[in-house]
């Protein structure tokens, strides 16, 4: 049996603003698109909160004993400065500011963000499709848009007729924008665009001769929009309609509303049961943006090398912090809220380590910890409460300390469980690491490491090969190890 059966999940669904019973589409498994990022830069703490928050989801679908296939694009083709259909192509624009090919810039962002999510201690992905790998997919669904009239081709490029769409369809379902208000508050773009509408967005660009990323089609040579990409690889690897679609906030209107539009007319149904999205994240009560300076990188945070912060935090703590708060509020990232973070996960972490060395006795405790464990799943449940849960958690912790200062007692049965359901939780569903654990096992590798050398050289001087006995002195000492030789044999430290 798996847990699924016995715990009734509900999602928050952003289509219709209330919580519902998650039903997948086939029983026991869930297929879960989230929207990458586009790599032109190194991916800023906001974005990783998005990450983190799909990451919490994916961890807990799958210890309900779901089989999941989480899908999260790479948009590598670029898509125009501030998502819109003119302007320069992000990609390409960093490209020629830096002197290099368009697939440099992605390949080095594309291999920054990986990095950053692992030191986050993210999942990886089931499927991670990029859209310059799925041109031919693109072009395909723009051609049944086009055959069932809700697109046009002008001067080689190919618009999404909105309005034409709106009258079978409803075009603003998901952000709750109504059509007629749209066009009646938009300016008239006086013959500058060969668009019919200026709501109409575009499924492909004609490719001007200086534009570097471009694809040849029935239309010229061109690439696609952005709303395009997400609609070609979610339902290539996840079906024509599937059960969970994630992104930020800012997503909503109009990347998803316009992946939901192209969905509908190109098929005829809705592609998604669930919608989900993650709130911004703030930075002392502004929002973060490059520009005005108030940001932080991961790796600014990490190493302390920053203007906004008494020190340094490392990737455990920040994820614990972006966890206090639900995944749809807003966040504000502070020295001061995530130094309070800081205590609180190390008391979480020193009575993790505690379980091990707690005396156990023959009696009932006053905490009954199947209640206690259930009141965790029903925080998970009300739609991935992590900050309910942690708080949850902490009522043990608080538990933990007694029955160590000897005021409460626990039995061995009791304590296998508590020990379970703790791992569970904190490193599972959470995701979070003992990072004194990592680095105590890190110290433990290192010896073992150090001790096979040690014993290499000292063979190497025995045989008077002095030159391989001075090169593995030397190479170490490059990369910071310091051996000393003495009367009670070779140590070792580290510069």
């Amino acid at each position: 049996m798996h847990l699924y059966e016995n715990q009734k999940l509900k999602i928050y669904n952003s289509l219709t603003s209330q919580k519902e019973d998650f039903i997948p589409i086939l029983e026991g498994n869930v297929g879960m698109y989230v929207c990458g990022p586009t790599v032109y830069s190194n991916v800023h703490l906001g974005n990783c909160r998005t990450f983190i928050s799909f990451d919490l989801v994916y961890r807990y679908l799958k210890h309900l004993g779901y089989k999941v296939r989480y899908v999260r694009n790479i948009t590598d083709v670029g898509h125009m400065v501030d998502d819109a259909d003119e302007g320069e192509d992000k990609i390409a624009k960093k490209a020629r500011l830096e002197q290099i090919e368009p697939m440099e810039v992605v390949q080095r962002y594309t291999v920054d963000f990986h990095q950053i999510l692992s030191m986050f201690n993210n999942l990886e992905p089931n499927i991670e499709p990029t859209a310059t790998g799925h041109i031919i997919e693109q072009i395909e669904i723009i051609k049944d848009i086009l055959d069932n009239g809700f697109a046009y081709e002008i001067n080689g490029s190919v618009y999404f007729d909105v309005v034409k769409f709106n009258q079978a369809h409803t075009y603003g379902k998901l952000s709750g924008r109504n059509i007629e208000e749209m066009i009646a508050n938009t300016r008239d773009l006086d013959g500058q665009s060969d668009k019919k509408n200026p709501q109409d967005f575009a499924l492909w660009k004609k490719a001007e001769p200086q534009h570097i990323m471009r694809w040849p089609s029935p239309w010229g040579d061109g690439f696609p929009g952005w709303h395009l990409e997400c609609t070609a690889m979610s339902t290539k690897y996840l079906g024509k309609t599937f059960d969970i679609h994630g992104g930020g906030m800012d997503l909503k209107f109009p990347h998803h509303e316009c992946e939901i539009a192209q969905n509908e007319a190109c098929t005829g149904h809705a592609p998604v049961n669930y919608w989900m999205h993650a709130n911004m994240l703030t930075l002392n009560g502004k929002k973060m943006a490059k520009s005005t300076g108030n940001n932080i990188l991961p790796r600014e945070l990490f190493s302390g090398e920053n203007a906004v912060l008494s020190k340094a935090f490392s990737p455990s703590v920040t994820r614990f912090f972006i966890l206090q708060a639900h995944y749809r509020s807003i966040l504000d990232f502070s020295d001061e809220a995530i130094l309070a973070s800081e205590k609180g996960f190390q008391r979480l972490m020193e009575a993790v380590r505690a379980l091990k060395t707690l005396p156990t006795q023959n009696a009932t405790s006053n905490f009954n910890i199947a209640n206690w464990r259930q009141t965790c799943y029903d925080a998970m449940n009300d739609d991935f409460n992590s900050p309910i849960l942690i708080a949850t958690i902490f009522e043990a912790v608080k538990y933990i300390n007694s029955v160590k200062d000897g005021k409460e007692t626990i039995s061995s049965t009791d304590l296998e469980l508590l020990t379970t359901s703790l791992h569970n939780f904190i490193f599972d569903v959470l995701g979070l690491k003992d990072e004194q654990e990592t680095s105590n096992a890190n110290i433990t590798k290192l010896d073992s490491v150090m001790n096979m050398l040690i014993e290499m050289r000292n063979e190497a001087r025995a045989n008077k090969n002095w030159a391989l006995s001075d090169e593995i002195r030397d190479k170490l000492l490059d990369v910071g190890i310091q051996l000393k030789d003495g009367k009670d044999g070779t140590t070792f430290t580290l510069n």
